[in-house]
C-alpha cells in the first residue's frame, strides 16, 4: 500500500530501493537485525536511529523512516534482541521474554558508540513505546549521548490497574515466584500467533495502515510475536520505578519531544505528561481521542501534522551542521 504524505508515493509493503537490510553483533556477538539508508547526496541533514516497541518490528515503520531519509536524513532502525527477526529469549517463538530490561540498555549503548562514529551528525534517537522506554533509562545512565531525541506514545509507565506502582511491581514479582518467569503473562487469542480481534482498536484509526501490519507477519513470520512474560511485565514495573525516582527524568539535558496520546490504552499517557514536565527540556505533543497508540500509523489528517511537528522539533533541537 501507498501513503502520499509530503507529496511523495511510499511503498509501505517493501523495502524502499535506497534502504539495505543487515545485522550488527552485540557484545556478546548475539545478531541483531537492522536497517540504513544512506541519506541524500551531498551534505547530510544529520542522522536518526530508530527502535521500536513491544513485540514490534521496524517493517510497521517504513513509512516514517523513508520519509526521514528523503528529509536528507541517513536512517537507521534496529529490532531489539529476542523480538522480530533477532531471536527469542524465552522458550517459544511467540511469547517476549527478556531477564532484565539492562540487557537492552547495554545493547543500544553499544550498537549507539558504533553508530555514531560511522554516521554524520547530528545525531538524534527516536523510539516508538518500550522503546521509548528504553532510550529514557539509556539517557539517564548517561549511556547515549543524542543532540536530541524523538520520543512516540512512549512507555513511561502502562495503562494498567490504579494501584500504587509498588503494588504492581510486588504482584508481579509474586507471579514471576509463583511459576515460570518465562510464561505468558496475558492470553493473546485463541489461536498462537493470531492477532486478537479488537487489537485494532488499540493501534490506529486507519484500517490500511494496520492490515500493513499484518501483511509483513504473513510474509516474514518470524516477525510474529505476542504476549509478554511475567518476567517481562515485571521488569517493566521495577523500571518504571527506577524512571521515577527524584532526579532521573530531571538529569537529562537532552530536547527531548514526546508524542502521546490521552486515547493511548497501552501506555500510560499520564505518566508521559508527568515526564515531559520533569524533563529540563522536554516538550510535548498531547493528542486526545483523534490518535491511538501508534501516533506515527495514524490516519493522513493525523500523522500529517505530527511528523511537520517532529521536523520543526528537530530543526530547531538538532539543526543542520
Amino acid at each position: 500500500m501507498t501513503t502520499t504524505w509530503n507529496g511523495a508515493a511510499i511503498d509501505r509493503r517493501a523495502i524502499p530501493p535506497a534502504a539495505r537490510e543487515s545485522t550488527w553483533s552485540a557484545a556478546d556477538g548475539h545478531a541483531v537485525r537492522r536497517i540504513d539508508w544512506p541519506g541524500a547526496a551531498g551534505a547530510p541533514r544529520g542522522s536518526i536511529l530508530f527502535l521500536p516497541g513491544r513485540g514490534d518490528f521496524y517493517e510497521k515503520y517504513l513509512e516514517t523512516l523513508e520519509d526521514w531519509h528523503r528529509a536528507g536524513w541517513r536512517v537507521t532502525a534496529s529490532d531489539w534482541r529476542g523480538q522480530a527477526g533477532s531471536g527469542r529469549l524465552g522458550r517459544d517463538a511467540v511469547t517476549g521474554h527478556v531477564a532484565d530490561f539492562a540487557v537492552w540498555i547495554d545493547d543500544l549503548a553499544h550498537l549507539w558508540s558504533r553508530w555514531v562514529a560511522e554516521t554524520p551528525g547530528p545525531h538524534v534517537l527516536a523510539a516508538h513505546s518500550m522503546g521509548g522506554h528504553l532510550v529514557l533509562r539509556a539517557l539517564v545512565e548517561k549511556r547515549v549521548a543524542p543532540e536530541a531525541v524523538v520520543l512516540s506514545a512512549p512507555m513511561i509507565g502502562v495503562a494498567g490497574p490504579p494501584l500504587p506502582l509498588g503494588v504492581l511491581h510486588a504482584a508481579a514479582r509474586l507471579m514471576c515466584a509463583l511459576g515460570d518467569p518465562a510464561r505468558p503473562a496475558w492470553k493473546w487469542s485463541e489461536k498462537p500467533g493470531e492477532m486478537p480481534a479488537a487489537r485494532a482498536n488499540l493501534l490506529t484509526h486507519d484500517p490500511v495502515r494496520y492490515a500493513d501490519e499484518q501483511w509483513w507477519r504473513e510474509t516474514r513470520s518470524e516477525l510474529v510475536m505476542g504476549p509478554g512474560s511475567w518476567r517481562w511485565v515485571e521488569r517493566t514495573y521495577a523500571s518504571w520505578l527506577a524512571l521515577e525516582r527524584p532526579g532521573a527524568l530531571e538529569g537529562i539535558d537532552v530536547p527531548v519531544l514526546i508524542v502521546s496520546t490521552a486515547a493511548d490504552r497501552l501506555v500510560s499517557h499520564p505518566a508521559n505528561l508527568a515526564a515531559a514536565a520533569r524533563l529540563p527540556k522536554g516538550e510535548i505533543v498531547a493528542l486526545d481521542a483523534e490518535a491511538y497508540h501508534e501516533v506515527l500509523r495514524e490516519v493522513d489528517a493525523v500523522r500529517g501534522p505530527i511528523m511537520a511537528r517532529i521536523a520543526a522539533f528537530l530543526d530547531e533541537a538538532a539543526p543542520a551542521r
